[in-house]
């Protein structure tokens, strides 16, 4: 094993948390758990990455506890008594498999409707109503012209309320034994739909200046961490680009970035995931440095890096032109990013959805498994 490969196989501790590699499951939303109970399948799904050497499995979006969390009836809740034993026995399966297990703690904001028809008498949250600025996107052109009718703003008790919700969404993870909390910050969803100018136009505590527009998630981080102590690690998705439009952005210089996760650090997240089309894409120009590159050296916090691992292209590319990604062996270039202290952490998608023991394959050496989206995004496997 040369020098390089090893970095993917060193150990990393985040507060309590212990993994005995780099290598994490990203998430992905699988739509596999009627009513929102997870089962014994899904506890399964994930017992077999974990079974397989994968380091930290995070799981796919979970709701927490508001009407409008998640539109889809087959995703995961984090409340109600059937869900969390049905969590329950995940946790204890991957644990029993020597993985380790973070849930991803999920609120869609604007981009309610998205996954499915909804009630319309529930009112999605959008900070001020907006859905966004279409741009490149892979939604369907029916769904943008609906959603981008406006609704009411949300209020402060409308904040308060999902602000609350998270807390008790996170308080009940721990309880259960998850191993930390994941919070989806990116992708035009809630929090992330505070850090955008394109929905969020308010001129209130909420709004305004890109500090003011921090001010919602850093509220929502502040409160998991009161409500889970200091002891588990918070994990926080957050990307440039958005569902609405892949070409957004919410940071045009690394100042402007920096004022972000600077504040999200300080509030008490341990580990920044930068979410991106591409992990070694550049993230400002002049710069070869990853957007993970650069949350690190702005920040000197734990870092993870995401985004076609092993493939050709990207999801999102795949999905608007509908071919499939090939097979692209840049492990070396991982392996490298991580050797050279550029970020810690590397999460891989689609590939963990096509060999359970990618891991294992990581460190042998061995082929990487070809993606089948017919087959493996129905997470057969």
């Amino acid at each position: 094993m040369t020098s390089d490969r090893s970095a993917l196989f060193r150990p990393l501790r985040i507060r309590s948390l212990e993994l005995p590699n780099r290598i994490v499951m990203s998430p992905m939303t699988r739509s596999h758990s009627p009513g929102g109970i997870p089962g014994a399948d899904v506890a399964g799904y994930y017992a077999r990455r974990a079974a397989g050497g994968t380091g930290l499995i995070v799981t796919e979006g979970v709701a927490i506890d508001h009407p409008s969390a998640v539109d889809n009836p087959r995703v995961p809740h984090m409340y109600g008594a059937a869900a969390l034993a049905g969590w329950r026995a995940v946790v204890d399966a991957v644990h029993a498999a020597g993985g380790k297990i973070v849930p991803q703690l999920w609120h869609v904001g604007p981009l309610w409707g998205a996954m499915g028809s909804v009630d319309p008498a529930i009112r999605p949250m959008r900070p001020s109503g907006e859905w966004g600025p279409a741009g490149k996107t892979s939604y369907s052109d029916d769904y943008v012209r609906r959603s981008l009718q406006p609704t009411e703003p949300m209020t402060d008790d409308d904040i308060a309320e999902v602000i609350a919700a998270y807390a008790r969404a996170a308080q009940a993870a721990a309880d259960i034994g998850f191993d930390g909390i994941a919070i989806h910050g990116g992708h035009g969803y809630l929090l992330d739909s505070f850090l955008w100018q394109g929905t969020n136009t308010r001129d209130d505590a909420w709004g305004g200046d890109l500090l003011r527009r921090t001010r919602f998630p850093v509220e929502v981080v502040t409160a998991i961490r009161a409500a889970i102590g200091e002891d588990l690690p918070i994990f926080y998705r957050f990307s440039q680009h958005k569902q609405q439009d892949y070409t957004a952005r919410i940071a045009e210089t690394p100042d402007e970035l920096q004022a972000v996760l600077g504040a999200l650090v300080a509030a008490g997240v341990d580990v920044l995931d930068a979410s991106i089309r591409r992990f070694d894409a550049p993230a400002f120009e002049g710069s070869d440095l990853s957007l993970a590159g650069w949350a690190k050296r702005l920040t000197g916090a734990v870092t993870m890096a995401v985004g076609s691992v092993g493939l050709g292209k990207s999801l999102q590319d795949s999905r608007i032109d509908g071919t499939a990604a090939p097979v692209v062996d840049n492990i070396a270039d991982v392996q490298y990013r991580i050797g050279a202290a550029e970020f810690d952490l590397i999460a891989i998608g689609r590939l963990h959805l096509a060999d359970p023991a990618l891991a294992t394959t990581l460190r042998t050496g061995a082929p990487l498994s070809t993606f089948d989206r017919t087959v493996h995004e129905r997470n057969l496997v």
